[in-house]
């Protein structure tokens, strides 16, 4: 099975690791810094996030600037916080479980979890010691990913890539265990590992036949979540409510947004949605890992098209709005900080 996952893994591009997207374009990257004159031009893309979103940045920090109606109730926990403050600032906010908890700082889902039970959140913040958001758990019927960008010098942007989230689930049929239904999904299987720890206590356990079994909460790719370009999907209707969007975070121009929701029509028209977080300039337009529906090769034009966007936005703000460029060495010693603080939280995890 294992070595089946493997062979998977390696013929099917949506699940490379990231280098393989990210290296071939390397000479387009250097080439656009070169037209700029300075490394880590990208830097003054957003100028209301840290470094625009280079992924060093507070997602608490960042979530408060969107609008109260649009983002979910979050309380920030420090470190040895005790935990009958850590309840109290739960009970204030009105955050009841099930709930979110992952890191501050983080990506492509790592130490994203949803938590049912105070003793679980107990555990949870004694075993990884680094600031964790505390989200409301969104019951939304339906989660994408939208990325937008918009050139600080004009009144409408562009809607590039939107991602339709399927969680994975299975289907009981009345004999076979949780566990022999995940190995029987061909996408589930994959991620064996990960679902046999989520639900370690119930894989014994045979659903009910016709059950629908939620394998993950949680809308990561890494977590085993599809991704579908639903590029189809984009319309000047929806570009609007991302102008007004945009509009309504000063210093917010390119990066993708994830959010949760009921209807596509609600949300095309801007109501009864909650954003989940904010990514900036290091976001993907996800819609390219749709293997079924893409190609590897347009997967990586589409990055390069995203990039000259990065690159028009942060030399207007630069030029036109004296948006200052973060300091290369500084910059690059953000990253170097970043990587050495996820191997840290990955080795946690394990």
């Amino acid at each position: 099975m294992i070595k089946n996952n493997s062979i998977k893994k390696i013929t099917d591009w949506e699940h490379w690791p990231s280098a393989m997207f990210y290296l071939p374009n390397l000479p387009y990257a250097f080439y656009l810094a070169f037209k700029a004159k300075h490394l880590a031009f990208f830097s003054a893309a957003n100028p209301c996030i840290k470094s625009s979103g280079n992924g060093t940045e507070s997602k608490y920090e960042t979530i408060l600037l969107v609008p109260e109606k649009h983002r979910p109730k979050s309380v920030l926990i420090k470190p040895k916080t005790d935990f009958k403050t850590v309840c109290k600032n739960i009970k204030d906010q009105k955050i009841n479980f099930p709930l979110i908890a992952k890191p501050d700082v983080g990506f492509r889902g790592l130490l994203v979890e949803k938590i049912t039970t105070k003793e679980t959140l107990k555990n949870y913040l004694e075993k990884y010691s680094i600031d964790i958001i505390i989200q409301e758990f969104l019951d939304y019927k339906n989660e994408c990913g939208i990325f937008y960008h918009r050139n600080p010098k004009d009144d409408s942007g562009k809607i590039s890539s939107l991602t339709l989230k399927h969680f994975l689930s299975v289907t009981g049929d009345g004999t076979s265990t949780l566990k022999e239904l995940i190995l029987a999904d061909k996408r589930a299987k994959l991620y064996i590992d990960l679902f046999f720890k989520i639900h370690q206590d119930k894989l014994t356990e045979i659903p009910i036949k016709n059950k629908v079994i939620k394998l993950t909460a949680v809308g990561n790719h890494s977590k085993g979540t599809q991704f579908i370009n639903g590029n189809h999907l984009i319309s000047d209707k929806l570009t609007d409510t991302f102008d007004k969007l945009s509009k309504s975070i000063p210093g917010w121009y390119y990066g993708r947004i994830d959010l949760k929701y009921n209807t596509f029509e609600e949300l095309e028209k801007g109501i009864n949605f909650k954003i989940l977080e904010i990514n900036g300039i290091i976001a993907e337009p996800t819609h390219i890992y749709d293997s079924q529906n893409y190609t590897y090769l347009k997967a990586l034009k589409a990055i390069r098209t995203h990039w000259k966007s990065l690159f028009n936005i942060a030399i207007t703000n630069h030029k036109n709005f004296n948006t200052p460029y973060k300091n290369s060495l500084s910059f690059l010693n953000e990253i170097i900080l970043l990587k050495r603080y996820t191997k840290k939280i990955k080795r946690l995890s394990k």
